[in-house]
């Protein structure tokens, strides 16, 4: 899930391959929602042993009211950090 800023405008997506996906949202390479509001830091994610069961995820969290999404965000990431320094 990446945010603009902390509870700002959020994206869910889902992606083969984390590091690359983020960077290339992050160097504005993806036309569309991303680029359009800024939306370029890796807030939360999750890891999955199948593409079918991460599109599924992704598919039910896109259903979730934006509260949820808030608590699921600050169960593991309470300030909002880019996540994406993490992974590289």
């Amino acid at each position: 899930m990446l945010a603009s800023k902390r509870n700002g405008t959020l994206y869910i997506g889902v992606t083969s391959d984390l590091i690359a996906r983020v960077w290339q949202h992050k160097q504005d390479l993806a036309d569309g929602f991303t680029k359009q509001y800024q939306v370029h830091l890796l807030v939360w994610y999750e890891l999955h042993a199948t593409m079918i069961s991460a599109i599924a995820r992704e598919k039910a969290l896109k259903q979730w009211n934006r509260i949820w999404k808030l608590r699921l965000i600050e169960q593991i990431n309470p300030e909002w950090q880019d996540l994406y320094h993490q992974l590289t």
